[in-house]
């Protein structure tokens, strides 16, 4: 395939997949470098790393360029400095040994430590091509692992100018290639992490399983969100209409169904759509960048004419736009939606927020969990008590209260995907670092006694 420009549509250059037998090459050197790594300062080569990223006009550039939009890959480029810079400060104490203690056997103790894996492989997507290529990588540096990273095909462009970043000691690798590339990549790993589709992850875990490594899998989501007849409106309409279309929709965590309260529906209704009727494309001046990845604007189109087809009212934005040559949707409300439409069930991956009357809290709970995904949520109620209620009910990893998509911005909580939306452990909050451990018991026989414990259990 070719490198696109989401821009333009115009292609710029061929993809340049590293070949397979430089692939094994690449993984050989990096598991040459891990014994080293694993006794180095981690800490401070991560901070310098971070530091450097933080301030990277050419990295900039290139996200830009990648993505076709500004303002989402400043804060990428911030968000990702801080999470290397807080996973340097973290990492000695989730690596911290566990303290010794006595086993119920008399006489002995059990102590231990943890052994990184030795090359950890991440295939990782299109939407936030800095921050999910390092999101598992950093954390896995953090360990003692050496990491291997092949990121979509879609973007390429910012691996080279991150590459000029890492330093020497580093034992970090990002390569261009495709699907090929991330299917060797898996054989040749000790761990795989992959972030994209539920049928592409489902892939990755038959690989990993032939190789008999671990994978860990954050795969898509269909976000809902629940609007209590007592939340504060303009409040719930502001965070619900940015959860929905930051960075175009492309997020896995990006609000993609909304279900308020009948009694409020309409006032909620009107509120959300005069503010996304404000909200125009980057080419115009506005926020809303393009579709990036060249097969989306199809899914996105199928989803609103199936929608529209089955009675759904359009009452902004609503379809596919040409301008100078890329595809651009601007921020869309629906109303008059049900569990019959694919934009209601399926994952979108653009700014589309169907908008779906419920009466009560039962039913919103219902609706919300009658998915394949269990992603993350949102809930929007008149108290905090009455949020976190309905929140527990949810079968999702996260649920943001009285906000929207905040699993975008705060990565401390520990959290687990639900059904198809992923498998492993979690990839955030300081547990995290654990994916990238072994843990290794030392059972110590302190006994005074002249002859093994069990010589006394003969008869």
């Amino acid at each position: 395939m070719d490198v696109r420009d989401p821009l333009t549509g115009q292609a710029e250059r061929p993809l340049a997949p590293i070949p397979p037998d430089r692939l094994a090459a690449v993984a050989a050197e990096l598991r040459a470098k891990a014994p080293a790594w694993a006794d180095a300062d981690r800490g401070a080569v991560l901070s310098r790393f971070g530091a450097a990223l933080a301030t990277d006009e050419e990295l900039l550039a290139a996200l830009v360029a990648d993505t076709g939009r500004v303002a989402e890959s400043v804060l990428e480029r911030q968000i990702t400095a801080g999470l290397i810079e807080r996973w340097a400060r973290q990492a000695p104490a989730s690596l911290a040994p566990p303290a010794e203690f006595p086993a119920s056997l008399p006489g002995v103790v059990v102590a231990g430590d943890a052994v990184p894996y030795e090359l950890v492989g991440a295939i990782t997507p299109w939407n936030f091509p800095l921050l999910l290529g390092l999101i598992d990588a950093v954390p896995a540096l953090a360990a003692g692992c050496a990491v291997l990273v092949k990121p979509s095909e879609v973007t390429p462009r910012f691996i080279e100018p991150l590459m000029r970043l890492v330093p020497a000691e580093l034992p970090l690798r990002v390569v261009e290639g495709d699907g090929a590339t991330g299917a060797a990549l898996v054989d040749l790993v000790d761990a795989v992490v992959f972030t994209g589709s539920v049928p592409t992850g489902r892939l990755v875990a038959q690989a990993a399983a032939r190789a008999f490594v671990p994978a860990y899998l954050e795969l898509g989501g269909k976000d809902p969100a629940i609007v209590l007849a007592g939340a504060d409106l303009d409040r719930a309409s502001s965070a619900i209409l940015w959860g929905g279309t930051a960075n175009a929709g492309q997020s896995c965590q990006s609000i993609e169904r909304v279900y308020v309260a009948r009694e409020v529906h309409d006032e909620f209704l009107a509120l959300l759509t005069g503010k996304a009727a404000q909200v125009g494309l980057t080419c115009e001046g506005g926020p809303i960048g393009p579709v990036i990845a060249p097969d989306q604007p199809d899914v996105i189109a199928a989803h609103l004419a199936d929608a529209v087809a089955k009675g759904a009212v359009v009452h902004t934005g609503g379809a596919i736009e040409r301008h100078g040559g890329g595809h651009w949707c601007r921020p869309t409300v629906l109303s008059q939606v049900d569990h019959s439409m694919l934009v209601m069930t399926e994952e979108t991956f653009g700014p589309l927020l169907p908008v779906m009357a419920v009466d009560g809290p039962d039913e919103a709970v219902a609706l919300a969990n009658d998915s394949i995904y269990g992603l993350s949520a949102a809930v929007f109620a008149a108290t905090e008590e009455e949020a976190r209620a309905v929140a527990a009910r949810l079968h999702a990893g996260a649920v943001s209260v009285n906000d929207a998509a905040l699993t975008a911005l705060v990565h401390e909580g520990e959290k687990h995907s639900f059904r198809l939306s992923g498998l492993g452990g979690s990839r955030m909050g300081a547990a995290s670092i654990a994916r990238f451990l072994r843990r290794r018991a030392f059972l110590i026989n302190r006994s005074d006694a002249a002859d093994p414990w069990w010589h006394a259990t003969k008869e």
